[in-house]
């Protein structure tokens, strides 16, 4: 009982576990903040090449 006791407060007082989880944070939000800047500049991007292939079409018709 005593050695288990022992292991519970070294883990309770070990704070690297805490500083990976922390990272791990960190790391997530990062991901989450990339994913969101490349789905806007998707849309953007898709708007561009659509006014492209709009005008391309609209003026090979008049030629």
């Amino acid at each position: 009982m005593r050695c288990t006791l022992r292991l519970l407060r070294g883990l309770w007082r070990d704070r690297r576990g805490a500083t990976a989880i922390e990272y791990g944070i960190l790391l997530a939000m990062i991901a989450i903040a990339i994913s969101a800047a490349v789905a806007g500049l998707g849309d953007v991007n898709g708007g561009i090449w659509n006014g492209v292939a709009t005008n391309i079409i609209a003026h090979s018709r008049i030629g």
